[in-house]
């Protein structure tokens, strides 16, 4: 295996399936399965999921709410989602933990990178959820955030076109895609991969990120290997 420990950032909106709102049990056993083939080769995971599909704090504000309450909800979206990929994950056989940035006892443990970092080695899948705990931030700088801290060797971003393309390959049938950025690439370009916040504490830190389409069985593990899947964003 290339990496040894990964931080793979899921969106809410990739657990909807075919659905318009909400999870879908099927696209859930199917992740299980995916992370259940790289955690059988030893390969370490922790894992960050958004919450847009059950609530997104800034559509929330645009509608008038309170934008800080507004992201708390989301946080929260966020912990709902963690609980079923937890559950989806336990039920192939693999061994998890759930720790939040916001303390809520009864489900999860409370966010503590020693923690992480024991359960990781000791080859549980530890899933982070409710953000970085702080209103104003998305769940991408909590995957980089988190990522940094529990030094992961790369931030795998799976979503649901297979890389970074020169535009929108959903709306702009001529775009063509990257295999390999650098970041001043990405700036130089104005390409959208993460937010800044979370685009330039990856830069900082040089950890490498990797877009690449989560919904092809088999990505996941060819990832893992090095092998040239979506596009690799680095120093």
């Amino acid at each position: 295996m290339k990496y040894n420990r990964i931080l793979l950032k899921l969106s809410g909106e990739a657990l909807m399936g075919e659905r318009q709102y909400g999870i879908d049990p099927a696209r859930l056993a199917e992740y299980a399965h995916e992370i259940k083939q790289i955690h059988d080769q030893g390969v370490q995971i922790a894992i960050v999921i958004g919450g847009g599909n059950i609530f997104r704090g800034v559509s929330g504000a645009s509608n008038g709410m309170d934008r800080v309450q507004g992201d708390y909800m989301g946080m929260l979206a966020t912990v709902i989602n963690g609980m079923a990929l937890q559950g989806a994950l336990e039920d192939v056989g693999m061994q998890t933990r759930l720790q939040t940035a916001l303390e809520i006892k009864a489900i999860a443990e409370p966010y503590i990178k020693r923690k992480a970092v024991r359960h990781l080695e000791k080859g549980r899948i530890v899933i982070f959820g409710a953000g970085t705990g702080n209103p104003y931030f998305t769940t991408d700088t909590a995957a980089v955030l988190r990522g940094v801290e529990i030094e992961a060797d790369v931030i795998l971003k799976g979503t649901r076109v297979d890389g970074i393309y020169t535009a929108d390959p959903e709306k702009d049938p001529s775009a063509t895609k990257y295999d390999t950025l650098t970041f001043a690439d990405v700036l130089a370009k104005g390409l959208n991969v993460m937010d800044t916040t979370a685009f330039t504490l990856s830069q900082e830190n040089e950890l490498p990120i990797i877009v690449f389409d989560m919904n092809k069985p088999g990505n996941l593990v060819k990832v893992c290997h090095g092998e040239l899947v979506g596009t690799t964003v680095n120093v």
